[in-house]
């Protein structure tokens, strides 16, 4: 009897693709730990900088005397700042109060309540807002709202701590809203659907099971609403009055931290110049205890929203009335109407400060008939005494290209090793991610001194555009490392279990299945990165320079960008009209880059929601799926169902279970 012919089967695995898998699982782990790494010193090297900076004022002042101390005049050898903590404590907790609030009803007007035509023109306006540069709102400030704010309490002028209030909470809006809207946008929809089901309304479920469930996210936009609140300094500089005082008024001329630095640091020689660095080691101290009061609040349960619906469900009560859920939720309705509300003055805000600019920029200077915003201006010869917009264009540019270079990888990367190779729950991680937090509040003045002492004299680049990109890159860092890795730890764990199932492995995984889910998250870190490297004026006045004309030196010539452009001309009191003209054409590239990241997200956000194609694909063709199964196409990943035994995968067609025990031991 002839023996049966047996089928000859290719092998799932062979002792060569193992060790070539486990070779490029070892590579790619040594990548994103060796990115981590130098992400996280090149930023902590700000920290030691300013302590060991610090020590010396230190010792000849003494610590306590120097915190406790109420006179700051630095020609008599006094240094206290204990005034200005307090401002500083005061103007950032009043503006996080008002900023988050108004941030996080912006996002779940966005997200929740906005329809659909219009869910795109807000969130271009909102990266619009994040684009303004610092000094433009507090011109804005200074100039118009003084005025309106004065004459309402009959004043000559407004300058303390409620007109700097009203203008920093307006400027940490973006901050705050992109991130609370990228949260809220992850929330499982079938806790919004659940809700409904139960017969919750539609406020009630917003409310009181989708916001409390992003509680995590919605921490993680307030703590960076409050680095940036806490860490602006050229804005609320013109706005608070410059008085050494006590905040014991809204309207007394107060000085906070922030503000001191930037007023004097220019100025400033030996033990002055000491004191000011000492001043930003506790500005350092006060941001991580604020961060960690807000860090222990996150610790609690981020799903205590499911908890309303699921005790409903429990106690057999979901067979509430609709009348019934009417009537216990009108608060949650009051709260529809306040998101609304606090959306349209967002949103015309936004305009207000548009329409300044545009006004002012289209005024023809004192003696003249002539607008600045002329073919001259924006693309002539640029001098010293005349200058053109043509160098600070190319300035920008350049330093928002290799600054987002530079940094994107680094911080991408170290947030994938924090949230996808280091242990969870480690305390170490905690602690980095704290620091983290705490140097996304840095005065921008202080990466500036570090930049031009290492960059600048110890690397010798000078003043140079490459010793300024070298320092933004620094300054961008924390905010892209923590807003990837929320965006990454909002993925749900099921994706990535799913795919493991199906062999896949971490790498294969992490690119193909987490980055396209988080991507909508890297987008918003690239948006807030560009906002903050074209309003950013305090550190490269310091390490690019001022420069209004073309340097012969590439990279290693000094130049100046729009803002500094706009920092010049109102600082010296000069050109002013071109300073308005400046901010307009800044605003309109803001927009244009905006955009085009935007088109490049659309671009690459097609098959969002088919990430399981693309893995399917693969397994097909490594042989972990049956040749007869059907290609899996515009399934959702959220839907699949793992268990110990079986995957079920949803298709356009029909739902395929593979059994893995049985496929394992078939290909045995």
């Amino acid at each position: 009897m002839a023996q049966a012919k047996s089928k000859v089967r290719k092998p799932l695995f062979t002792k060569e693709s193992f060790a070539n898998a486990f070779t490029k699982e070892k590579i790619a782990r040594g990548i994103f730990i060796a990115l981590a790494a130098f992400s996280i010193l090149a930023v902590f090297a700000i920290v030691i900088f300013v302590l060991i900076e610090s020590i010396p004022a230190f010792r000849e002042i003494g610590f306590f005397k120097f915190i406790f101390g109420t006179e700051w005049q630095p020609k008599q050898d006094k240094f206290g700042i204990l005034p200005m903590i307090l401002t500083s404590f005061v103007l950032t907790a009043m503006s996080v109060i008002a900023g988050g609030i108004l941030g996080i009803f912006t996002a779940v007007f966005v997200v929740y309540y906005c329809p659909k035509a219009l869910k795109g023109v807000f969130n271009q306006l909102i990266n619009l807002l994040a684009g303004i540069p610092s000094i433009i709102f507090g011109y804005f400030g200074i100039s118009f709202l003084n005025g309106i704010v004065a004459s309402i309490f009959g004043l000559v002028s407004s300058s303390g701590l409620l007109l700097s209030t009203i203008v920093l909470s307006v400027m940490i809006v973006p901050t705050v809203a992109s991130i609370a809207k990228n949260s809220l946008e992850n929330v499982p929809m079938h806790y919004y659907e659940g809700s409904l089901a139960l017969g919750n309304t539609r406020n009630q479920t917003v409310w009181k099971v989708c916001v409390p469930a992003a509680k995590n996210g919605l921490i993680s936009a307030v703590i960076l609403g409050t680095g940036r609140a806490i860490g602006e300094a050229m804005a609320v500089q013109f706005l608070l009055g410059g008085g050494k005082n006590f905040p014991t008024g809204l309207f007394l001329p107060v000085t906070s931290l922030t503000t001191n630095i930037v007023s004097e640091f220019s100025y400033a020689g030996g033990l002055h110049r000491q004191a000011l660095i000492a001043t930003g080691f506790i500005l350092l101290i006060f941001i991580l205890i604020i961060n960690l009061v807000l860090w222990f609040v996150k610790k609690n349960d981020a799903m205590a929203g499911n908890r309303f619906f699921t005790r409903k469900f429990r106690e057999g009560q979901h067979h509430y009335r609709v009348t019934d859920y009417k009537r216990t939720g009108t608060f949650q309705d009051v709260l529809w109407i306040v998101s609304i509300v606090l959306a349209i003055f967002v949103v015309l805000s936004l305009l207000m400060v548009i329409g300044f600019v545009i006004v002012n920029a289209f005024i023809p200077a004192a003696g003249s008939d002539k607008i600045a915003l002329s073919w001259d201006f924006l693309f002539g010869k640029s001098t010293n005494s005349n200058p053109s917009l043509l160098p600070a264009t190319v300035n920008t540019l350049i330093i928002i290209g290799i600054s987002l270079v530079i940094a994107l990888p680094l911080g991408i990367g170290a947030a994938i090793f924090l949230n996808e190779y280091a242990k969870r729950g480690s305390k170490f991680v905690n602690v980095l991610r704290l620091f983290m937090d705490t140097l996304a509040g840095v005065p921008s003045i202080i990466f500036g001194l570090f930049g031009a002492i290492f960059f600048g004299s110890y690397l010798n680049m000078g003043y140079s555009l490459i010793c300024g990109s070298l320092t933004i890159v620094l300054v961008i860092l924390p905010t892209i490392i923590r807003s990837t890795e929320q965006s990454l730890s909002e993925v749900p764990d099921s994706m990535r279990e799913a795919s493991y199932a199906l062999g896949a492995g971490k790498v294969r995984t992490i690119f193909v299945v987490v980055l396209p889910q988080a991507l909508q998250g890297i987008i918003t870190s690239i948006i807030l990165s560009i906002g903050r490297i074209v309003g950013e004026s305090a550190a490269l006045i310091y390490t690019a320079g001022t420069s209004t004309v073309f340097g012969k030196k590439g990279l290693l010539s000094p130049g100046a960008t729009y803002t500094v452009y706009i920092y010049k001309f109102f600082t010296e009191g000069k050109h002013m009209d071109k300073a308005y003209a400046t901010a307009f054409i800044l605003i309109v590239l803001v927009f244009i880059i905006n955009m085009l990241v935007l088109l490049i997200q659309s671009f690459f956000n097609r098959d969002k929601n088919k990430p399981l194609a693309i893995v399917s694909l693969w397994l097909k063709i490594t042989h972990r799926i049956p040749a007869a199964a059907p290609a899996v196409e515009g399934g959702d990943f959220s839907e699949i169902n793992v268990s110990e035994k079986t995957v079920t995968i949803p298709t356009d067609e029909e739902k395929i279970t593979i059994n893995l025990e049985e496929e394992i031991n078939e290909k045995d």
